[in-house]
């Protein structure tokens, strides 16, 4: 924020200028730039991407400026290093955002799909660590999956700004780590989808296990 000190001297002859009261000038153009980043349709902004996007060289004073917005209620501060436009920014983005890689998986995933019934309140994501935390009242938990399944885009969707497991690959996903996982419905499983992406795994063990749970789902459907 820059100063300006102004006195302004009469006489009948000239002017002078001196140092006197002051003026404070905001900084607009800085303002201008951080707020045309968040008309994206982004929902939630983590400090990087906001750095990336504004061209700022110096961290330090892009944070002053950032803490500045969130005083001013122009920005919320989900956590460190986690901005949103307001209160109401998508939790499902944030999911993504927070370990990255990251995808939704799992039962979050499922119960959408009507695969399970079981109500979770908590987000599950697939990452390259196993860990859960809590941010906003909201529970994250991130399941670790290896590095060459993780990066792999088949079966992912990208959707409002965050990626998301396909049913098939959500079914994968929990197999991958639970072989003994219980599903209340598989009918809304292509199946063709799911042996296609079943390859990716590169897993003996799940691919009987998807076999024994096909043979038995075509048995009693």
């Amino acid at each position: 924020m820059c100063r300006i000190l102004l006195r302004l001297n009469l006489s009948s002859t000239k002017y002078k200028l001196k140092v006197t009261d002051s003026v404070t000038f905001r900084p607009y153009m800085e303002k201008a730039n951080i707020l045309s980043i968040l008309r994206a349709s982004n929902t939630v902004f983590s400090f990087r991407e906001i750095l990336l996007a504004s061209g700022e060289t110096t961290t330090n004073l892009l944070k002053r400026r950032l803490n500045y917005y969130v005083k001013k209620g122009e920005l919320y501060s989900i956590r460190r290093g986690f901005y949103a436009k307001d209160k109401n920014y998508d939790k499902l983005e944030l999911a993504t955002k927070i370990y990255t890689p990251a995808y939704v998986s799992f039962e979050t995933v499922l119960r959408q799909a009507g695969m399970i019934f079981q109500y979770y309140e908590r987000i599950f994501v697939a990452s390259y660590l196993t860990r859960e935390i809590s941010v906003d009242n909201q529970l994250y938990q991130y399941k670790k999956i290896k590095n060459t399944i993780l990066t792999n885009s088949a079966g992912i969707e990208t959707k409002d700004n965050y990626s998301i497991a396909s049913p098939e690959r959500a079914f994968l996903d929990i197999l991958y780590l639970n072989k003994n996982y219980y599903f209340d419905n598989l009918g809304p499983l292509n199946w063709d989808k799911v042996f296609e992406l079943l390859l990716i795994y590169g897993n003996k063990r799940m691919e009987k296990v998807v076999k024994q749970i096909f043979d038995y789902y075509n048995k009693t459907k």
